[in-house]
């Protein structure tokens, strides 16, 4: 029986053909397969050419010794025709003859008389030649010396194709006494050209065994996070996300999308959180005033509140609609910045003035607390490009939002400036605006600050001090100012003050 390791190893095998892997080893082997075939054909072209030209040179030493040797014999012998010494010698010849093929493998020799007849051979198979006459073209063309050094079948003595190279023998005078044909099956050295193509198909699948199993360790690592991840997501459907993908020391593409997974499992986490808390508050800041309402008014419905009393319990359920109706109205302004719904018109306009008119609409809380406010413009107009009744609202809110938080007599500033203060050490601070809203106060914790522009977010947790608001001022700020991309940003110390200060586009970088 398989051992457990083997068994994990086919079944992650077996899922690796349906998915990536087999992808990856159809393309593999497809290069691979491409490029030996071009390399076999390469290699083996070459080893042909090279091969037949070897063949060639073999074949042109060996006709020419057994030429030699022939013609040497004749002129020796005491016969004056040639054909008479074949005749009488031709047993000793054609033996004599076996001894040089022997050289060239795959071959054998033909002597032929001046009309063709062929009058000795080494030793053949029955019926191997079909015709025993050569042509008179063939016998001519040798004669006149022409190159027939080809791959033929003599005019159909051989059934078969044959790499034929002739020698002319003669007479001691240089006549011409008959024809001697070296002929060779293959038209290369077959032995040696079938073990290099064998050589490089048993390479071949060497490569493509050792590919296989490189290839799978490098699928089974690139492979395994993503199955991994696609776990991860399917958690993520069913609304868990506290499911992390192991990162890895890398640097690679792997790895920075296993960081990518996991930093967008955490904000998944946190919108989720978000969504609970934003539905727990809306809850509470819905249902607190609902409950109100319907206690004071069932209670005047059935007396239980005296007549003399109703108009105090109907001015608190005034209040409370109020309260309702400006939750509501926050809810959809975010919502429809948030979609893209609301489109902010840009224009120019003198921010110090819009600042100025905020504060004379919000006198009479400035009244009623004694507050003490300080408004400085660093130039008497000082003109951005923004949504003026945006950037009205922003303003609206975070001044408020200071005298609410100012306690009696406090100190409420107000702070225009070009630039800020290190404008002469940071270039890019010249193309901007600052605006700061300043208060003595309660301030805020520093465990708070990061929190302070989420919705429904109040510092005061107990809402002694904010039993109005519904914490979505400073998220409706924030909202407005990323779809202008600007900056905002909080200053502040428990029980001393607090300071938001945000930045605005200056006229100059719209001119043109």
């Amino acid at each position: 029986m398989p051992c457990p390791y083997i068994i994990l190893l086919i079944l992650r095998f077996k899922y690796m053909i349906k998915s990536v892997f087999l992808k990856y080893i159809l393309v593999f082997l497809l290069i691979i397969t491409i490029g030996f075939t071009i390399l076999a054909t390469v290699i083996s072209s070459t080893v042909v050419r090279n091969s037949t030209n070897a063949k060639k040179i073999s074949m042109a030493n060996v006709a020419n010794i057994a030429r030699q040797n022939i013609e040497t014999r004749f002129n020796g012998s005491s016969l004056d025709l040639f054909n008479d010494y074949i005749n009488s010698e031709k047993n000793n010849i054609s033996k004599e003859l076996s001894e040089y093929i022997e050289l060239t493998g795959d071959s054998f020799i033909l002597i032929a008389d001046l009309e063709g007849n062929i009058i000795v051979t080494t030793p053949l198979p029955d019926d191997y030649l079909k015709e025993k006459q050569i042509s008179e073209k063939i016998i001519y063309d040798v004669l006149n010396q022409y190159d027939i050094y080809s791959y033929q079948t003599l005019d159909g003595v051989f059934s078969g194709s044959h790499l034929v190279f002739p020698q002319l023998l003669t007479y001691e005078n240089g006549e011409a006494c008959g024809v001697l044909f070296l002929c060779s099956v293959s038209v290369w050295e077959r032995s040696f050209v079938t073990q290099i193509i064998t050589a490089i198909i048993l390479n071949c699948l060497w490569v493509l065994v050792a590919s296989m199993v490189i290839l799978y360790f490098i699928t089974e690592k690139i492979i395994s996070p993503v199955r991994t991840m696609s776990k991860a997501a399917k958690n993520f459907a069913l609304g868990r996300f506290d499911v992390k993908v192991p990162v890895k020391v890398s640097k690679d593409e792997i790895g920075e999308l296993a960081s990518a997974f996991n930093n967008m499992a955490a904000s998944l986490a946190a919108n989720e959180e978000t969504q609970r808390n934003f539905l727990a508050n809306v809850s509470h800041d819905l249902r607190t005033p609902l409950t109100s309402i319907s206690g004071f008014v069932n209670s005047i419905l059935d007396g239980t509140i005296p007549r003399d009393q109703q108009e105090e319990y109907l001015k608190i359920v005034s209040a409370e609609t109020d309260r309702l109706s400006r939750l509501v109205s926050n809810l959809f302004e975010i919502t429809k910045i948030q979609a893209g719904v609301k489109k902010s018109k840009k224009k120019i306009f003198d921010i110090c003035e819009s600042a100025r008119i905020v504060i004379i609409s919000l006198g009479h809380k400035i009244d009623e607390k004694h507050i003490e406010i300080e408004f400085n413009c660093e130039d008497e107009k000082m003109h951005v490009f923004a949504d003026p009744d945006d950037i009205q609202q922003v303003l609206q809110n975070l001044i408020e939002n200071a005298i609410k938080f100012t306690s009696e007599k406090g100190l409420v500033k107000i702070n225009i400036i070009n630039g800020g203060k290190d404008k002469e050490k940071d270039k890019t601070k010249e193309k901007k605006i600052y605006i700061s809203v300043y208060n003595t106060g309660t301030g805020i914790p520093a465990e708070d600050i990061p929190f302070v522009f989420d919705r429904f977010y109040k510092s005061d947790r107990s809402r002694g001090l904010d039993k109005t608001g519904a914490g979505l001022g400073l998220s409706i700020v924030k909202t407005i100012l990323d779809i202008h991309e600007e900056k905002i940003w909080v200053n502040a110390e428990y029980e001393k003050y607090c300071e938001f200060t945000f930045t605005l586009q200056k006229i100059q970088e719209t001119k043109r």
